[in-house]
C-alpha cells in the first residue's frame, strides 16, 4: 500500500466496483472445517472430534473479525481533479 495526499476537500466520483476480493486463507479454513464439524463431528472419535474442535476455535477469532468486516472490493475514483485511482482497495477511502 502507498500514500496518497490529496488537498482536504477534494471530491471524487466512484466510476467502478469490482468483484469482492478473495476471503482470507483462515476464513475459508474456518468455513471448511466447521462444516467439517457440523456434518460429521458425531460420527467421529472422541479425540478426532475434540482435535478438530481445537482448530476451529483457533480461527474463531479471524472469523469475528471477517465477519465485522465484511467482504471488501476493489474501486476506481475518479477525482474532480482529474486524478484516477483504480484498484484502490475500498478500506482506505472515506466515504462522505
Amino acid at each position: 500500500m502507498g500514500f496518497l495526499s490529496l488537498a482536504a476537500g477534494t471530491e471524487g466520483t466512484v466510476e467502478q466496483v469490482d468483484g469482492e476480493l478473495p476471503e482470507p486463507e483462515e476464513v475459508r479454513e474456518y468455513r471448511r472445517l466447521k462444516s467439517l464439524l457440523e456434518d460429521y463431528g458425531h460420527t467421529m472419535p472422541a479425540e478426532s472430534r475434540k482435535r478438530l474442535e481445537s482448530q476451529v476455535g483457533d480461527l474463531e477469532a479471524e472469523w469475528a473479525a471477517f465477519q465485522e468486516r465484511g467482504s471488501s472490493v476493489t474501486v476506481r475514483v475518479r477525482f474532480d481533479n482529474g486524478f484516477v485511482l483504480d484498484g484502490a482497495h475500498e478500506e482506505v477511502l472515506t466515504p462522505v
